[in-house]
């Protein structure tokens, strides 16, 4: 059995600061959804800038430094990902739908069979 530390919020300030960086994201979302009557470009500037904000006022608390330095690591090792070709990505596709059609044709055949036997020969043998 393994221990795994888990880090918790210590500081009351470092609570505050991460609520209040989430309601701001909050806000913004929901300015977002919410004023569905204003121009598009007044809606993104709202969501971004709510996003923005509450990513600024979660950098001045210690979970808010963590977690964007693990997105930023995260973010850094996406990029290193070797991503397949576009032939590759075509063949699999192909591949995969090959299968979809393969195993439906059999579950159909199996379905009607099995309706065959249970209909027509079981349930007329009375």
């Amino acid at each position: 059995m393994t221990t795994q530390n888990v880090e918790t919020v210590n500081s009351k300030s470092d609570v505050a600061l991460v609520s209040i960086a989430i309601m701001i994201v909050l806000a913004g979302v929901l300015g977002f959804s919410f004023l569905s009557d204003q121009p598009m470009l007044a809606r993104i500037g709202i969501l971004v800038g709510g996003v923005v904000l509450g990513l600024a006022t979660a950098w001045f608390s210690l979970p808010g430094k963590r977690f964007l330095g693990f997105a930023r690591e995260s973010y850094d090792e996406a990029r290193r990902v070797t991503w397949p070709s576009r032939k590759e990505t075509v063949n699999t596709t192909g591949i995969v739908f090959a299968f979809v059609v393969i195993m439906a044709i059999f579950l159909f055949i199996v379905d009607k069979s099995l309706e065959w036997v249970l209909y027509d020969l079981l349930l007329r043998w009375k």
